[in-house]
């Protein structure tokens, strides 16, 4: 087996932590697992973005444009930027709330919520949207978002891991207390 996955968000996301907690539990079953992050300006709403790479005789931890199995977007816009990364008929996993940049949230500039979304759905063929607001309401906590695009990125069934497998590494890279938290969100789905 072999995944190109990229993680893509602003800062505070938990961008880096999903993507940890995907490789945790590659590593856990016994693939090879290579990554590589680009934090940036991320302690002030800057892009973060993560490639992380399984398989095995894998030499490099960058993926190519054009490489990508899977992208996991915990913002819109940024999900957009990384889409040169995405091969044909890959898919994608974002959350639907945008992070508003300085200059949208001061009146400077607008952010198209409704171009960008539909822009993703005219280019990814295997698009899931998670609606991050009603998730947030259902668990109760925003700060676990990145563990529920992290499940719904497990039954894409382009992520190479189950959910098993990412409960695992929830317990072996988490304190005890965020477990069961966690366990809710990496499981959560919206009722249609």
């Amino acid at each position: 087996m072999r995944k190109n996955i990229i993680l893509c968000g602003v800062g505070g996301q938990g961008t880096v932590l999903a993507s940890k907690l995907a490789a945790a539990a590659a590593m856990n079953r016994g693939f090879g697992v290579k990554t590589a992050e680009t934090i940036g300006m991320a302690q002030r709403g800057g892009s973060v973005f993560s490639h992380l790479r399984i398989g095995d005789d894998i030499a490099s931890p960058l993926i190519a444009k054009g490489q990508a199995d899977l992208i996991i977007g915990f913002e819109p816009a940024e999900t957009v930027r990384m889409l040169p990364y995405l091969k044909k008929g890959g898919s994608a996993v974002v959350s639907s709330r945008p992070i508003m940049p300085v200059s949208a949230s001061i009146g400077a500039s607008v952010y198209p919520l409704g171009e960008i979304m539909d822009y993703l759905k005219s280019r990814v063929e295997n698009l899931t949207i998670v609606d991050s607001d009603r998730a947030a309401a259902d668990l109760g906590s925003d700060r676990v978002l990145n563990v529920v695009l992290l499940g719904a990125a497990v039954r894409t069934g382009e992520l190479g891991v189950t959910e098993e497998d990412v409960m695992e590494a929830i317990h072996q890279r988490l304190a005890e207390k965020f477990h069961a938290l966690n366990e809710k969100a990496l499981m959560y789905t919206a009722d249609k």
